[in-house]
């Protein structure tokens, strides 16, 4: 049983524990039980018997689309490899408030996608 109230996620496997927060918890806040978390803060929530699964793809469907790239085609690492990467490179300036988000939402990711982290912190420098 998972339960979400504003900002706590409470979760067990005794049901009758959770019954006992759940009625706790009304008793001091104004609550309402709305079903099953499968959403929370851009991650993907799946409960089964063999366990809780959490994943991104919603939210990673959403930054490709907010950033025009769902067209782009996939790679199997996460940056591609003997490239140099320098801030005067000829390149024309990019708009520094949507790259800035872009980092922002790849930071995001990297609480369950370890494996962009370090591609990730390297186009932080810029």
């Amino acid at each position: 049983m998972v339960v979400y109230v504003d900002n706590i996620i409470f979760g067990n496997d005794v049901e009758q524990l959770g019954h006992r927060f759940v009625n706790c918890m009304q008793t001091k806040f104004e609550m309402y039980m709305i079903g099953e978390l499968s959403f929370f803060l851009g991650l993907q929530i799946t409960q089964s018997p063999q366990g809780v699964f959490i994943s991104q793809s919603k939210y990673l469907k959403e930054t490709l689309n907010k950033f025009r790239m769902e067209d782009c085609k996939p790679i199997s690492t996460p940056m591609t490899t003997g490239n140099k990467l320098c801030k005067e490179d000829g390149i024309p300036l990019v708009n520094q408030n949507e790259y800035m988000s872009m980092i922002g939402s790849l930071l995001y990711l990297i609480a369950l996608r370890p494996d962009i982290m370090q591609a990730v912190g390297i186009v932080t420098r810029f």
